[in-house]
């Protein structure tokens, strides 16, 4: 009995060692941090917004960059040009009240060296959502919908990095 169970062991593990090694092969790799091209980075957000905490979170995760409080001193320049949060009407009942909203947040920013050379044009990253709106549930909806901007704000951050982390060094 214990020899079939020893057995089954060694099958399973060259299974997964199998598995690795084709997932491996085929170019498959984890998503995580992505190392940024430069050490020192000042991002143009006030550091107490939750956007600009979570960004701040996030540069200092990918290993490579410090954020920097001066941005005489730092290597690149996050300048945030915009950052709106919209939510809208997007449909009504018969009786005229709201049926749904369309939630959308919005960021522009673009990427300066400290040579004042411009690393990553002027970008516009803009995420949206939509849900339904109850008047007889007004409490659990709210909370919805700050969830749906959590939600957007995190899609909206790695999208950001995702862009930071394409520039060269």
């Amino acid at each position: 009995m214990s020899a079939n169970l020893a057995r089954r062991g060694l099958l399973a593990g060259l299974g997964t060692l199998l598995v690795a090694t084709l997932a491996g092969g085929c170019g498959f790799r984890m998503r995580g941090p992505r190392p940024l091209a430069f050490k020192t980075l000042y991002v143009g957000l006030d550091a107490n917004s939750e956007l600009g905490s979570a960004l701040r979170r996030r540069v200092l995760t990918s290993g490579t960059t410090v954020v920097v409080d001066d941005p005489a001193t730092a290597d690149a320049r996050l300048e945030v040009l915009q950052n709106s949060r919209d939510r809208e009407i997007l449909t009504l009942s018969s009786a005229g009240t709201v049926r749904e909203y369309l939630l959308t947040l919005t960021i522009r920013f673009r990427l300066v060296a400290r040579s004042g050379e411009e690393l990553l044009a002027p970008v516009t990253l803009s995420v949206r959502r939509d849900y339904n709106f109850a008047d007889a549930q007004i409490i659990a909806k709210e909370r919805e919908e700050a969830l749906l901007f959590r939600d957007m704000e995190n899609d909206l951050l790695q999208q950001v990095m995702d862009r930071l982390a394409t520039v060269a060094p």
